[in-house]
């Protein structure tokens, strides 16, 4: 059997790779689509030096990009619950619902930080009260707030 050869890829390869990975593939599917296509070159030691500091580089971002979301945490978390205010009926109801862009322009308003509606998780809200949400503020950080909804 032939033995596979090392490419680093130039684009991102759908069910290979991203751009700058290190991967291993057959040599007649380097050979024939890979190569002339400029999706990979041929993994030399030059090449493997530029790929670790990309690698390295893109670290050090992701690393700072936490920093600044743990940051972003602490001062979403310090407000004790955020209000937003809606038409409400009898027993309590509301009239409409209260969406995640409510809670993100509130959220804009209090801390002036600036979230994206989709990083963040309510519940179903039917009535007044208080409700917790999570905002998604990176991969593995998250902050839980209060969500009072209040008549207007």
């Amino acid at each position: 059997m032939a033995k596979r050869i090392q490419l680093v890829l130039n684009q991102d390869v759908s069910k290979l790779g991203k751009l700058g990975d290190l991967v291993e593939v057959a040599p007649g599917y380097a050979r024939n689509y890979l190569v002339p296509k400029k999706l990979a070159s041929p993994a030399t030691p030059g090449i493997l030096k530029q790929v670790e500091r990309r690698r390295e580089l893109e670290r050090q971002r992701q690393a700072e990009l936490k920093q600044q979301a743990l940051e972003q945490k602490a001062t979403i978390e310090k407000v004790t619950a955020y209000s937003v205010s809606v038409q409400a009926g009898e027993n309590e109801a509301i009239f409409g619902t209260v969406t995640t862009q409510d809670v993100a322009n509130v959220i804009k308003q209090v801390t002036n930080i600036e979230v994206d509606k989709r990083s963040i998780t309510i519940p179903d809200i039917s009535k007044l009260g208080t409700y917790e949400a999570e905002v998604k503020l990176f991969s593995e950080v998250s902050a839980k707030i209060n969500v009072q909804v209040v008549a207007s």
